[in-house]
């Protein structure tokens, strides 16, 4: 038994083109990717969910109830997963028509989500070394895709993306070890690359534009200087519907081939593996500085 799924993409012919970008760069700017009104929701949010009112935030760094200023609050926050299962915006913004059209012709017609993002990064937060989204959330068919959803103007100063075009194209993950540098918060790094700083390109968007990327594409992530407030952004990771989401630990007794984390949000298609059902297994949590993996 399949399921049927009514969220219809925003079909744009200009998309058409995006497409022979992506598959070029591994990555593409959508412009306008959500409207004004929904970046100025998420923002709102932002601050509820890190004033604990939609709901448990795991993990949270600082006692909610004794931090009566709300942008001092905010600044002790790095990052949010899972934000779309307390917050009805992050949820549609998972959702998003102009972003799921270009998803769709990426990744195919069927597509779910499985995890969410919130950064706040406030001045001085530290960045994010090189890594590839696929090392924390391995897709079978190497699938996965992410839209970055700025909320504020993404620039240099206050640590925008970096990417390396054309660094997914052999869909090979890099050796990783460990680092320590402050200006990073993840403490492993890829490496061994043919590719140096040098070839990096920095990706500054205005607020309400997306970056659409390959799992395999190398990026990164700079400091915030600590003279230009905020870098709020919303992350999603989406893959086709069609593959198995071996990720999380694995349930004793279950074969590997058939290992497929089940806690999803389908945003368009059908879901073949319908007949499983879905759970809702992952928490609401703050990761801090150094926790130790990109996008665990």
């Amino acid at each position: 038994m399949t399921t049927q799924f009514a969220v219809t993409p925003h079909t744009d012919p200009r998309h058409e083109r995006l497409v022979d970008d992506y598959e070029r760069d591994g990555f593409v700017i959508l412009e306008d990717a959500i409207d004004a009104d929904l970046v100025a929701s998420l923002r709102r949010d932002a601050a509820r969910i890190c004033r604990g009112e939609l709901g448990e935030v795991d993990a949270a760094p600082v006692d909610v109830s004794a931090t009566a200023d709300t942008e001092e609050l905010m600044r002790q926050f790095l990052c949010i997963h899972y934000p779309h299962k307390i917050s009805e915006v992050a949820l549609e913004a998972l959702k998003a028509p102009r972003i799921l059209d270009v998803l769709t012709r990426v990744i195919g017609p069927n597509v779910k989500a499985m995890q969410s993002m919130l950064f706040i990064k406030s001045e001085g937060k530290p960045g994010q070394a090189w890594h590839q989204d696929e090392y924390f959330i391995p897709t079978r068919d190497r699938s996965l895709t992410a839209a970055w959803i700025a909320l504020d103007d993404a620039t240099i100063e206050n640590g925008c993306l970096w990417v390396l075009p054309g660094s997914h194209r052999r869909g090979v993950l890099y050796p990783d070890r460990e680092q320590n540098d402050p200006a990073f918060d993840c403490t492993i790094e890829a490496y061994d690359f043919p590719w140096d700083d040098a070839d990096a390109v920095p990706v500054e968007i205005p607020a309400g534009s997306a970056i659409i990327f390959n799992g395999y594409l190398l990026h990164r992530s700079l400091q915030n200087s600590g003279e230009h407030g905020y870098r709020r952004a919303l992350a999603n990771h989406y893959m086709s519907a069609e593959s198995l989401l071996p990720w999380q630990a694995m349930p004793e007794g279950v074969h590997v081939g058939k290992h497929d984390f089940r806690d999803i949000v389908m945003v368009a298609g059908e879901d073949p593996y319908g007949y499983k059902g879905t759970s809702d297994i992952a928490r609401p949590h703050s990761r801090p500085d150094k926790e130790g993996g990109c996008d665990r």
